[in-house]
């Protein structure tokens, strides 16, 4: 197996993650404990061959002295030979695996096995989730936490653990050379540490504000590209940069703060830093004047305090990166990790649909609220047939469709399908055994292939292609054509759809639903953007999509469902009346009054307040 392998770098969490740091870090690191030692003891050995280093220097210089200039290479052949052995091949050799566990094996791994646990986990959140946030600052927080988790890592183990061996192996180095010498490092990192622990935490506090402002800059900035039209539409340029500007003043204030205590711990740290040649260097020296230390012992300290000093600039900065990204950590789960409030029970069993026979029972929902969605709902839809709902807007419509979808669960009732409770299934199962066409069809920036396919992704070309014949998409998808030159059903559609009319993306729907071929199907609003034209053109390609289904079809055209099997009307949240489309207007009730007051085949306002 290849190094870049070692790490399986998709492999599923186990459970869902934890909302304390260190927990949260071994739930995303889990299964690539094996591989992180190693990378952390080659690491380890990489900061002791830089002690060595130092020490090889020191010998070979005493050995230097103690010979002639003529005689130095033959009388000191053994320890030149080592020298060159070390400086030549181990010491590359070392750093070289060093930097493969880094580069290779660790920090690609790493952040794609991070990223996609947080992505999954994101994913199972419910609708609710997603509706009060901006898509753009979650998509940023999934990003933002993994790769804050990922150089976290990394930091440890090739700059924490290289720094801690070679303190310490400079610390047993000097004590060789003076104890006192070596003391004088001791109380000195005794200094660092204190500096450390003083600006860290509010490094990280600040890390932690900016990383805020900084998601949710993003997150404005992609809700006005995102609703573009809109803003054009409504001439509201100025109202979104506004916005906008006021996103990036926050974050540009959370910088400038961080900005300030990064300063300050600089300037710190340099002086700092500068004390330590001085300290190691002099005292060497003053032990040499008095005959206690050699000159290689000086040129070995002189190499140590230098080294450490060069290293404890970016060691420190990389503690200040560690521990802003520890702050970007936290901002992170405080956004992504809440428990999922929509789950499969333990012991959930895949829907088994025989007869496709749906049945409300007693079924209220009302968002958490005291009033509004639906009371008491009862209803029976049989094998294959075709029920219109009705209503006006607000009278729970929807609410009923979404419960069936289970993107929410009955506050009180419960659903079946052929006896069996949705609420005891996967909800994966329950929704591959559900097909739905709505007004605002959802479309992919990806090629019309890929959007149909997305009914059923094993599916080959030449069933896609059929499933577009069947919806009267062919012959439009083969006259497509993107900007980058793709055609037919290699164009892409563009965000949401934007490229095509609203026709062709119920058509590209259509298809969707027809490849999907789920038993039950959900129209909700499928035609009531189109105009009559239009919607008389796929008419046909929804009466071929519904044979042998049992549906569901939410209209305000009652045109759309006057010929549907059974009709029910809603208003506030109940089933008020239920019939065929000639039962109900010979019954003279709201439908009736629907039906009459009609203008263009839309449910009108004055119906709505009624």
């Amino acid at each position: 197996m290849r190094f870049a392998d070692w790490i399986d770098h998709f492999a599923p969490a186990e459970g869902a993650p934890p909302r304390t740091l260190l927990a949260f870090f071994r739930w995303g690191l889990r299964g690539t404990e094996r591989v992180l030692a190693l990378a952390g003891a080659v690491s380890i050995i990489a900061g002791i061959t830089e002690v060595i280093a130092a020490l090889l220097l020191g010998r070979v210089i005493d050995a230097a002295l103690s010979s002639d200039a003529q005689s130095v290479f033959a009388d000191q052949s053994g320890i030149l030979i080592w020298s060159l052995l070390f400086f030549i091949l181990l010491r590359p050799a070392i750093l070289g695996v060093a930097s493969v566990t880094q580069s290779v094996m660790v920090q690609p791994n790493v952040l794609n096995l991070i990223l996609s646990r947080l992505h999954r986990y994101t994913l199972g959140h419910a609708v609710t989730f997603f509706d009060n946030d901006f898509a753009g600052r979650i998509a940023q927080k999934e990003w933002q936490t993994a790769r804050a988790m990922n150089d976290s890592v990394v930091e440890i183990l090739h700059t924490v653990l290289f720094a801690l061996a070679s303190v310490v192996g400079a610390v047993l180095m000097l004590g060789t050379v003076d104890l006192r010498i070596a003391a004088g490092l001791v109380v000195w990192m005794v200094g660092y540490g204190f500096l450390i622990r003083h600006f860290m935490p509010r490094i990280r506090q600040r890390s932690k504000a900016r990383a805020g402002a900084r998601a949710m800059t993003t997150g404005q900035i992609v809700d006005t590209v995102t609703n573009i039209k809109t803003v054009k539409l409504f001439a509201h340029a100025d109202y979104e940069d506004r916005a906008a500007l006021g996103a990036m003043q926050t974050y540009r204030d959370r910088s400038v703060e961080f900005g300030y205590i990064s300063v300050a711990f600089r300037f710190w740290l340099m002086a700092l830093a500068g004390i330590l040649p001085v300290l190691l260097v002099g005292g060497a020296l003053f032990y040499w004047n008095l005959g206690l230390v050699t000159a290689g012992d000086i040129a070995a300290t002189g190499a140590v305090a230098l080294r450490l000093a060069q290293m404890t600039g970016w060691v420190s900065f990389t503690l200040m990166g560690l521990y802003a990204n520890i702050g970007e950590v936290e901002d992170g789960m405080r956004t992504l990790t809440p428990p999922h409030t929509l789950v499969d029970k333990p012991d959930a069993q895949d829907l088994v649909v025989t007869n496709a026979q749906v049945d409300f029972k007693d079924v209220s929902f009302a968002y958490g609220r005291r009033t509004g969605g639906i009371e008491n709902v009862s209803l029976t839809i049989q094998p294959d047939e075709k029920l219109g709902i009705v209503g006006a807007s607000g009278a729970g419509k929807s609410t009923l469709v979404a419960l069936l979808l289970r993107l929410y669960d009955t506050e009180g009732g419960a659903i079946q399908i052929d006896g069996q409770d949705i609420g005891g299934v996967t909800q994966e199962s329950l929704r591959r055994m559900i097909g739905m066409v709505t007004q605002e069809t959802a479309m992919f920036n990806r090629s019309a292939l890929d959007n149909i396919r997305y009914g059923r992704p094993e599916a080959t070309k030449d069933e896609v292609i059929a499933a577009a014949k069947q919806a009267e998409a062919h012959e439009f998808i083969l006259k497509m054509q993107d900007h980058m030159g793709r055609e037919g059903y290699g164009a892409h559609l563009g965000e949401r759809g934007v490229k095509l009319s609203g026709g062709q993306r119920q058509r590209i729907a259509l298809a969707r639903a027809i490849l999907k071929d789920a038993p039950i199907l959900v129209l909700d609003e499928a035609t009531s953007a189109l105009d009559s034209e239009v919607e008389a053109s796929i008419q046909g390609a929804l009466d071929r999509v519904m044979q042998g289904k049992t549906v569901l079809a939410i209209a305000h055209r009652l045109s759309t469902i006057s010929s549907m099997d059974r009709i029910i009307v809603m208003d506030d949240g109940r089933i008020v009346e239920s019939g065929t489309h000639t039962q109900l207007l010979a019954r003279g009730g709201l439908y009736a009054r629907y039906w009459d007051r009609q203008s263009g085949g839309f449910i009108g306002s004055q119906d709505a307040a009624e």
